[in-house]
């Protein structure tokens, strides 16, 4: 009340009403979406007021990006700076690759085991140390040990050479306002950059083989350990660094003493975020002859072959959950009371995981156990094609009512995507632009709309406002499919600790699983063309979807439930009136997340026939065009950037609504 009275009365029209400026003011939204209709009408008068992207403002840069692919090509093999920088670089990448899997050779299957096995147990304990032996176990057993040991072998130097890159940029804006600046936007490109658009260039310099698919990862993998270090650089806690200036501490001791050590959860968190990217990444490589599990993937996408990509898609699974349970749970032990026996603390226990492997590491080489017996392996192939035709058969078409899945991708086709599409390429460029603005600036500051304006706009500029329209009606409507269903599961498993519990292996399985592997066993399914990178894409942006969502609902205050029920409050108002307003930040993050999930996949979809701006990254990488690829892949940054910020509000907006 103490407020209402320190607020001046604004004046009131005759009759006690309050006039219209008064009433734009209470409502800022409408306010705004005023504004944007007068800009409209002022566009609609104007010279470019036609329905597609006029002409005259656009800027063709095939041919400067075509004289650069001409001198690259031309100077590859005779310019200095590629026989003294980039032959140098490449070298050293193929000599580290082979001598990391030359030493996993030199293990042996049981030396690699039980080595995979340690690390876990003294970083995470027994649960997880048996956990990593079974899985390493599963690699052989399914035929996949030597693939499996190149993949590896890759991932070691790409991690490595990450970890490196995202330190030192880290450091950087963790210590200097000025890069941080600079460097935020570099770091938002990165991430938001298709993968395939980062194999093009590198395959220009490097050519096809490990050295593009190992740089191409650490470029794609760098920026998240980059990003965490100078979080925690900055959020470094103010009262010990002010203690430790008055020590007298120099600004390196400083860093060593109190804010790296201050940054170590974070730091723990880029190297997961860096391991399961560079996983990812590897697998993609596999199109520029990274070798592999990912070759094997492709190989089997090339064929439609859904036993073989599966058999290698499983260990890249069993991977991907070892190395990011063993270090969330360094994470999570960081400055824990140790556990376990006193003799086993410390560098006594690493000395027994040591000599235990080195130990199992000598017998296997005396009984000549390098690789995995072809005798002990198990062929999951046929069957799983067996029950993949038999799905075909009976699932395809013919199904009473549904019709098949064939038919359903052809309903969802016509009767989804091709409107849709339609709707988007009709719109003049202009109401576009203002629906992104008046989107984006509801949701967020008019710099959040600025930039989502100016996202929009690069695209028409780049002359690819149709096909990045197309692209676009796709991720709608995948990212709509992902949220009925994410939303509908979600509100399940927060009420249901049993369905949770039941989902959460399941998720795990799927958020790990390489984006290639989906797009086999739909397009047996459903053919090829967009519906089938659509339904990929919502397989792939589910499990992000469930989790977040679960956890924002399950995460509501306990009091505002209990009050709700105490006035009794139906379990479906408690779900509309309570926690969907509590858990708006979760949810939020949720459609932001499935958003920049579905658009990776359908990116890659161009692989199976979604066209559009997918379509165009592979062609250029195929062709070895740069200007088709690059200025396909400019476009998908500024397509991600404008959802991104109409789908995920400013922490400004955040406090103005709380």
């Amino acid at each position: 009340m103490a407020t209402a009275q320190a607020t001046p009365a604004r004046p009131a029209t005759a009759g006690g009403r309050r006039g219209p400026l008064a009433a734009l003011r209470d409502r800022p939204a409408a306010a705004k979406l005023l504004l944007l209709a007068l800009v409209a009408a002022v566009v609609v008068h104007g010279r470019w007021g036609g329905g597609i992207w006029p002409e005259a403002l656009t800027a063709d840069l095939s041919a400067p990006l075509g004289e650069v692919t001409d001198w690259i090509v031309s100077n590859r093999d005779s310019h200095p700076l590629f026989l003294y920088f980039f032959g140098h670089i490449s070298n050293a990448v193929v000599l580290s690759v082979r001598g990391v899997y030359l030493v996993l050779l030199a293990l042996g299957w049981a030396g690699v085991t039980v080595f995979a096995a340690a690390v876990a147990w003294r970083v995470a304990g027994v649960r997880l140390a048996l956990t990593a032996g079974v899985s390493f176990l599963l690699c052989g057993l399914l035929g996949m040990w030597v693939p499996t040991m190149q993949t590896l072998a890759l991932m070691v130097v790409a991690v490595l050479a990450s970890v490196v890159l995202g330190l030192l940029l880290g450091l950087a804006a963790g210590l200097s306002d000025r890069v941080f600046r600079i460097l935020r936007p570099v770091l938002d490109t990165m991430q938001v950059l298709p993968a395939f658009a980062y194999l093009l260039p590198v395959v220009l310099v490097f050519g096809i083989g490990v050295p593009g698919a190992v740089l191409a990862t650490v470029v794609y993998a760098a920026p998240p350990m980059a990003r965490l270090t100078a979080l925690g650089l900055r959020g470094a806690d103010g009262g010990v660094m002010e203690a430790v200036t008055s020590l007298g501490a120099t600004g390196r001791q400083r860093l060593l003493s109190a804010r790296l050590p201050l940054a170590r959860k974070e730091l723990l968190l880029g190297l997961n975020q860096t391991i399961m990217m560079a996983l990812s990444m590897a697998v993609i490589a596999s199109v520029i002859g990274a070798g592999g599990l990912g070759d094997r993937v492709y190989q089997a996408l090339s064929s439609v072959d859904v036993g073989a990509a599966l058999a290698a898609g499983i260990p890249i699974v069993l991977l991907a959950v070892v190395l990011d349970r063993t270090t969330e749970a360094a994470g999570r032990r960081i400055g824990a009371e140790p556990t376990g026996p006193a003799l086993l603390r410390g560098w006594r226990g690493w000395s027994l995981a040591a000599a235990a492997t080195a130990a199992v590491a000598g017998a296997g080489r005396a009984a000549d156990g390098r690789v995995w017996p072809d005798d002990l392996t198990v062929a999951i192939a046929g069957p799983v094609n067996t029950a993949k035709d038999w799905m075909v058969d009976h699932l395809y078409t013919g199904v009473p009512v549904v019709g098949g899945t064939a038919d359903l991708a052809s309903h969802f086709t016509s009767g989804v995507l091709n409107p849709l599409r339609s709707g988007l390429t009709a719109l003049p460029w202009w109401s576009v632009l203002l629906i992104v603005a008046a989107l984006a600036w509801t949701i967020g500051t008019w710099r959040t709309a600025a930039t989502a304006v100016l996202a929009m706009a690069a695209i028409g500029v780049l002359g690819v406002w149709e096909p990045s329209m197309d692209t676009l009606s796709q991720v709608l409507a995948a990212v709509a499919v992902t949220l009925v269903i994410g939303f509908g599961v979600a509100v399940g498993a927060a009420r249901s600790e049993r369905l949770e519990r039941l989902l959460r292996p399941i998720l795990d399985v799927f958020q790990t699983m390489p984006q290639f592997v989906y797009l086999i066993p739909v397009v047996a399914l459903f053919g090829v063309g967009r519906a089938p990178a659509a339904a990929a894409a919502v397989v792939y942006a589910l499990p992000a979807v469930i989790r977040i969502t679960t956890q924002g609902l399950r995460g509501v205050d306990p009091a505002a439930m209990e009050c709700a029920r105490s006035l009794g409050a139906t379990p479906g108002q408690q779900l509309r009136q309570v926690q969907i307003p509590l858990a708006r930040p979760s949810l939020l993050l949720a459609v932001n997340q499935a958003v920049v999930l579905v658009l990776a996949v359908v990116i890659i979809g161009g692989l199976v026939g979604s066209g559009a701006l997918g379509y165009e990254v592979v062609l250029g990488l195929a062709q070895g065009d740069l200007a088709t690829g690059l200025v396909a892949g400019a476009a998908i940054v500024c397509l991600g950037l404008m959802l991104d910020r109409v789908t995920q509000p400013t922490t400004r907006r955040q406090r103005q609504e709380s």
